[in-house]
């Protein structure tokens, strides 16, 4: 994507440190996941029935504002402002970093390279919400108040659920990100998502266990959005196919898991889901194999961004993992654009990398509809409802009646690329489809839409 004229830029606001790399286990509910606060989106979530961010308007690391491309003709029209509020810093910063790098490669191919919409340019602004839904939601009132009418991101599920009503009284259209909590969806009529929901994870988890009838199910989480979303998922996928659904939640401040890994197996359950986030991951299923969990029940959990994958250790072989995405996961030619553009920028693609593309693909789409202008909230909504495209994962589709977004999903196992170890663990740990789940065999109920 052609690179801002820097006459056009405004002053950088600040800058914030670089992000560090979240540990597996949260977000993107079950994932990254799905999908509550900041630990919500860290997806290591081992879902035993669940689990689980251009040129970045700025340079990475800083806040501030940028056109997203055009040129002096695309000037002459008044620009397109879009407001980004995702996690630059805080635990969940990988997972920001991912959304923008996506984000800035899906404007790319959205536009064509332009960076523009109907001769207006996009001009993108960034706000660091570090996680936090107070700082989010001051953030997105700071946008509104400029005249932004799009606002995009989110990677927690905490932070997305304080700034959609934010939106919708001001009406402005609002595409959560990576957040997976499931009352994203219907939450209003101005809200959207351009990553999956909980139950779609959940979903994905449900089909290793079979006949779920009479089966009893533990959901290890946090005590967080996240944790508490991918709970209220199972009792409402697994539950409502006759099993037994029981939870053991563990403070998101704690370091000493033991105690939770040993509730788990005291439960004897035929399935353990973990839905996990944040840095205590390694330490998660170092608890659950010193207490010999594995050897007791299935474990299902979601595959998190690739930096956790040696996380696993040689429990790897013995988790079933379902998955949001993973770099190559599609095999789309989607996939291969972005991949292409991302790695151009020298970065590479990752979990939540599809979610920021996505976002792209849908507010340029709803300008477009719109001739250019942001004026009518309700044109653009109205041209996201009901649109089907292809995206990065294959064939998407935004259900009109709550703003879902159906979309394929993986089952995944790990495997080792070294040529002295059978399992996948490790730096040569890497993930291989095994089953690609169609978007209507994972679709979420239909919400009712509260406004």
């Amino acid at each position: 994507m052609p690179r801002p004229n820097a006459a056009a830029r405004r002053p950088l606001r600040h800058t914030v440190s670089p992000p560090a790399t979240p540990t597996p286990g949260s977000a993107h509910g079950t994932l990254p996941a799905r999908a509550a606060t900041g630990g919500s989106l860290r997806r290591t979530a081992v879902l035993a029935a669940c689990a689980l961010l251009a040129v970045s308007c700025a340079k990475a690391g800083t806040a501030g504002t940028s056109a997203a491309g055009g040129g002096d003709g695309a000037a002459a029209k008044g620009a397109v402002k879009v407001g980004l509020l995702y996690s630059k810093t805080g635990p969940l910063a990988a997972y920001g970093k991912q959304y923008v790098e996506g984000f800035r490669a899906g404007l790319e191919y959205a536009t064509k390279g332009t960076g523009a919409v109907d001769g207006h340019r996009i001009e993108l602004s960034e706000e660091d919400d570090a996680g936090d839904p107070a700082k989010a939601v001051s953030g997105a009132k700071d946008l509104i108040g400029k005249g932004y009418k799009i606002l995009a991101g989110s990677t927690a599920s905490g932070v997305a659920l304080q700034v959609a009503p934010i939106a919708a009284q001001n009406k402005v259209l609002f595409i959560s990100g990576p957040a997976a909590a499931d009352k994203i969806t219907g939450l209003n009529r101005y809200t959207f998502r351009s990553g999956r929901q909980s139950y779609q994870d959940i979903r994905t988890a449900a089909t290793f266990v079979g006949d779920a009838k009479g089966k009893r199910v533990t959901v290890l989480a946090q005590d967080s959005a996240f944790g508490q979303a991918n709970v209220a998922a199972v009792k409402a996928v697994l539950g409502a196919q006759g099993a037994i659904v029981d939870a053991v939640l563990a403070p998101p401040s704690a370091t000493d898991l033991t105690p939770f890994a040993t509730q788990a197996k005291s439960a004897k359950p035929d399935l353990l889901f973990v839905a996990w986030a944040g840095d205590t991951a390694a330490a998660l299923w170092t608890s659950l194999s010193q207490q010999d969990v594995f050897a007791s029940t299935k474990v299902v959990t979601g595959l998190d961004l690739a930096a956790s994958y040696p996380l696993f250790g040689p429990s790897a072989e013995k988790i079933s993992f379902l998955n949001h995405y993973f770099a190559g996961a599609a095999g789309t030619q989607v996939e291969q654009t972005m991949t292409d553009s991302v790695t151009k920028a020298g970065s590479k693609p990752d979990i939540f990398t599809p979610d920021g593309f996505t976002a792209a693909q849908m507010i340029v789409h709803a300008v477009e509809e719109a001739h250019g202008s942001t004026d009518d909230t309700s044109a653009l909504v109205k041209a996201l409802e009901g649109w089907s495209f292809d995206g990065v994962k294959g064939r998407l589709t935004v259900r009109a009646a709550d703003h879902a977004l159906l979309q394929p999903m993986f089952q995944v196992r790990l495997t080792s690329t070294s040529t002295s170890t059978s399992t996948g663990t490790g730096a040569s740990a890497k993930p291989a489809v095994e089953q690609t789940l169609a978007a209507d065999q994972v679709a979420p109920p239909t919400a009712t839409i509260a406004g």
